[in-house]
């Protein structure tokens, strides 16, 4: 469903000339399965998942969803798509069935097929108590539901999920992880991009490590045990950025601490 080759993106920047978000990555993602994208603030998973959804264009390489070029067939790879992120607008004025409705029509959708399957995600989601609800008056897990309800509505076979549960309490981050879970029973192809390791343990069939752009390593996380002879995954984790980190100092021929040491409370949130 998710088809991604050499893809690169580079930025010029006034002051430090240029910038390699995306460095050339390659990864697919099949039907039924939940692939995630994990790695520290800042790796470009979500430049990774803006190429993906067409909102940015690639400098290099090729990506296709569903079949389409993200590049020549942008219009039927949204179509194909939905979107899940953490900043979601929501609008203070519009209930959360208005929501929905509107963005059903925004993908064509004719009043019947829209209305029915209005019905079966908010059921689904169990969005019926908080239909009526204006956005402004919603608590942060009644959005949350209302994101993922418009970008399921058109029914896409491919769904993906950037830094979702950033910022959810406990127990809507919980249910979240539920709704995903069901999604790839119900055979969609998933990303879930995070920096939260917990969560890609509980729940991504296979994982890419990423980092300064790059993929370090891809596979189950029983494969990734195996290779790296390791059996703590945050271990695993550390080491690979680490090792990284060093590979890059010995090309520049410098020695110096690892910026990893500073900032790895950080990015064990």
């Amino acid at each position: 469903m998710i088809h991604v080759q050499h893809l690169t993106k580079t930025y010029e920047d006034l002051q430090r000339g240029r910038f390699v978000a995306v460095d050339g990555i390659s990864f697919s993602v099949r039907k039924g399965e939940i692939f995630g994208l994990l790695g520290p603030n800042g790796a470009g998973k979500t430049t990774v998942l803006r190429m993906l959804s067409t909102v940015l264009e690639p400098t290099a390489g090729i990506a296709t969803v569903a079949g389409y070029d993200v590049v020549r067939d942008s219009a039927d790879v949204r179509r194909h798509i939905g979107f899940v992120s953490n900043n979601t607008a929501i609008y203070d004025r519009m209930t959360a069935w208005e929501m929905v409705e509107y963005f059903g029509r925004l993908h064509g959708m004719k009043s019947d097929p829209l209305q029915q399957r209005l019905e079966e995600l908010f059921e689904q989601l169990r969005m019926n108590e908080f239909r009526d609800v204006p956005g402004g008056k919603m608590s942060t897990g009644m959005k949350q539901k209302v994101s993922i309800a418009r970008a399921m509505v058109h029914d896409p076979p491919v769904l993906v999920f950037d830094e979702a549960t950033l910022g959810l309490d406990v127990l809507v981050a919980r249910n979240l992880l539920l709704v995903i879970r069901s999604l790839r029973e119900a055979g969609k192809c998933l990303i879930f991009s995070t920096h939260i390791m917990s969560e890609v343990e509980r729940l991504c069939d296979r994982i890419a490590i990423m980092y300064r752009g790059k993929i370090l390593d891809t596979g189950t996380l029983t494969e990734l045990r195996q290779r790296h002879n390791e059996h703590d995954f945050e271990e695993l984790f550390f080491g690979l950025l680490s090792q990284h980190e060093q590979e890059i100092q010995d090309r520049r021929g410098v020695s110096f601490p690892s910026t990893l040491d500073a900032t790895a409370g950080e990015q064990r949130v």
